[in-house]
C-alpha cells in the first residue's frame, strides 16, 4: 500500500516494532528477575498475552488493501475507492492499471511454489533464501538470544547481563529509527554495504580483544567486559541500520505478485529454520570456538557483503510492479530473466 518513495521507511516500522517489542521484553526481565522466590519469569512469560490479545483483535478490524481487494473479490470500484484515499488524489488509473496486470498474471498461476522454479524466476528464488540465510549468519541472534549468557561469560554479574542486553536492545532500536529515515534517501545497497563494514570490523575486533584476553581459559576484567560491551553496542548498530531492517525490507519488494506467497513463505521460512539452528548450536560453538566465534561470523558477514555488492539492484522508489525490469538490466541476473510479456494481452476494458 506504500508509495515507492515511501515504501522502505514504512515497511521498516514492521522491524522498529519488534525491536521495540524485545527491548520492553528484555527490561520486565530485568525488574522481574529482582523478584524474591524465584516466581519472576512466570510474570514475563505471562505479559506476552497482552500483544498477543492486541494482534489478534487488529486482525479483526484490518482493512483490505486494494490489491486484495482485486484479487479475491474483484471489486474493481472498490479497489479503486481505497487507493484513491490512502493515495489522497483521484488520479489512480495508472497505478490501478498496474495492479490489474500484475493480478492478471498471478490469477494465471495455479502453484506459485512450482512457478517460482523456473529460470526467469531465478533471481527471485535466490534472493528469498540467501537474505535471511545471510541475516541469521550475521551473528545477531547470538548476541540477542544469549547476550546475558555471553556477560557473564565475559565477566558481568547475572543482573548486570540482563541490563546489558537493554542496553544493546536500545542502541538496536535507535539505528532501526536512523535506518527508516534514511532508507529511501540514500538506498538499500549503500545501508548493507555500511552496515557490513561496521558489522565485520567490530567482529574481527571482538575477536582479537577476547582472544588476546581470554585465550583457551580466563575470565575477563570488568573493565574489560564494558570494553566489550561497547563494541558489540557498535555492532548492533551496524545491524540495526542495515541487515536488521533491510533482511525484511529488500525480500518484501522483490517478488511480482503471481510469486509473492510463494517467495515471501520461503524468505519466513529459512529465516526461522536458521534462526533454530543457531539457537540450538550456539553454545556448543561457544565451547568449541570461544573467542573465535567472533571470527566465524564475521567471515560470513564479509561473504554477505560481497554479495550484495555483486548480486542485488537497488530497488529505492522502484514500484513493486516494476521491480522485474531491475533483474533485466543486471549485469549477472539478466541471462536468466527472459524477454518481457506482450504488454497488448493485459490491455484492460476501458
Amino acid at each position: 500500500m506504500a508509495l515507492p518513495k515511501h515504501r522502505g521507511a514504512m515497511n521498516i516500522i514492521f522491524d522498529t516494532g519488534v525491536g521495540i517489542g524485545v527491548l520492553i521484553a528484555n527490561i520486565i526481565n530485568f525488574g522481574t528477575e529482582k523478584i524474591d522466590g524465584g516466581w519472576g519469569w512466570r510474570i514475563s512469560l505471562s505479559m506476552a498475552a497482552v500483544p498477543a490479545s492486541i494482534l489478534t483483535i487488529g486482525a479483526i478490524i484490518l482493512p483490505d488493501t486494494p490489491n486484495s481487494l482485486i484479487q479475491k473479490d474483484n471489486n474493481l470500484e472498490k479497489a479503486k475507492r481505497v487507493l484513491q484515499r490512502i493515495r489522497g488524489t483521484n488520479d489512480v488509473q495508472r497505478e490501478l492499471d498496474d495492479l490489474l496486470k500484475a493480478s492478471f498474471i498471478s490469477k494465471t498461476t495455479k502453484d506459485p511454489f512450482k512457478k517460482i522454479l523456473q529460470r526467469k524466476y531465478r533471481p527471485q528464488l535466490v534472493m528469498a533464501a540467501a537474505i535471511p540465510f545471510f541475516a541469521q549468519m550475521t551473528g545477531i541472534n547470538v548476541i540477542t538470544f544469549y547476550a546475558p549468557i555471553l556477560f557473564r561469560t565475559i565477566g558481568l554479574r547475572e543482573s548486570s547481563s540482563l541490563l546489558s542486553a537493554v542496553v544493546i536492545r536500545c542502541f538496536n532500536v535507535g539505528c532501526t529509527f536512523i535506518s527508516m529515515f534514511v532508507v529511501d534517501k540514500q538506498g538499500r545497497r549503500v545501508l548493507f554495504m555500511l552496515g557490513g563494514i561496521q558489522m565485520l570490523a567490530t567482529q574481527v575486533t571482538i575477536g582479537g580483544f577476547m582472544t588476546a584476553l581470554l585465550g583457551d581459559h580466563g575470565g575477563l576484567s570488568k573493565a574489560s567486559a564494558y570494553v566489550v560491551l561497547v563494541l558489540i553496542c557498535i555492532y548492533i548498530s551496524g545491524f540495526g541500520l542495515s541487515w536488521g531492517p533491510l533482511g525484511w525490507l529488500v525480500p518484501s519488494e522483490i517478488y511480482p505478485l503471481e510469486i509473492r506467497s510463494a517467495g515471501q513463505s520461503i524468505t519466513v521460512a529459512v529465516s526461522f529454520f536458521f534462526c533454530f539452528l543457531i539457537g540450538q548450536t550456539f553454545l556448543a560453538m561457544l565451547c568449541h570456538m570461544k573467542a573465535g566465534i567472533f571470527f566465524f561470523f564475521g567471515g560470513w558477514v564479509a561473504l554477505m557483503t560481497l554479495f550484495i555488492y555483486f548480486f542485488l539492484p537497488e530497488t529505492k522508489n522502484v514500484p513493486i510492479e516494476k521491480v522485474e525490469q531491475l533483474w533485466k538490466e543486471h549485469w549477472f541476473w539478466k541471462r536468466f530473466v527472459g524477454d518481457e510479456v506482450d504488454d497488448s494481452i493485459y490491455k484492460l476494458d476501458k
